[in-house]
């Protein structure tokens, strides 16, 4: 199971961005954990200063903006 960490304050990208990524793995037939990080120190510590940032298995894949559909879906499917 792949683990998805959105980083933000838990605005409304950062919750729309946990929804889509939820919805993207379902549809690829993906298991996935998504959980949300709001504490801005651990935000920092993956070095984000824009968010909403993913996090996909330890490591970062996006920030400052939700992704698009095509972008979650390539860090979902296996190389």
């Amino acid at each position: 199971m792949m683990e998805v960490i959105v980083l933000g304050s838990g605005c409304a990208k950062c919750t729309k961005t946990a929804e889509l990524i939820e919805t993207v793995a379902r549809d690829v037939g993906v298991e996935v954990s998504v959980r949300k990080e709001t504490d801005p120190e651990a935000i920092m510590n993956y070095g984000i200063m824009s968010t909403p940032g993913v996090v996909v298995d330890g490591e970062v894949k996006h920030s400052g903006s939700m992704p698009i559909r095509a972008q979650i879906e390539a860090w979902l499917r296996p190389a």
